[in-house]
């Protein structure tokens, strides 16, 4: 597996409330939804660099303002065509 080494400075993780161990894993997480996002890595490859469950990458996602789905107008009215709506 590889490494990225990021420095940082140490009072960073308290000016943000948090643990250096949370800042890091907040860090690899926000990375990880930043190249979901740009559509350079799928759901489960993002899950992965982050360390966490697809699931809980899903519903962070949410939170770092991503979708987690990017249907454009056409798939949108294929998905509810046969609802009744």
């Amino acid at each position: 597996m590889g490494t990225i080494r990021i420095e940082y400075p140490e009072d960073i993780p308290a000016v943000l409330n948090l643990s250096p161990e949370k800042f890091e894993q907040e860090a690899k997480l926000s990375l990880a939804v930043k190249l979901y996002e740009m559509g350079r890595l799928s759901s489960g490859q993002a899950a992965r660099l982050a360390g966490v469950s697809r699931a809980f990458f899903l519903l962070e996602c949410r939170r770092y303002g991503a979708a987690t789905v990017d249907w454009d107008q056409t798939e949108i009215a294929a998905e509810f065509s046969g609802m009744g709506l």
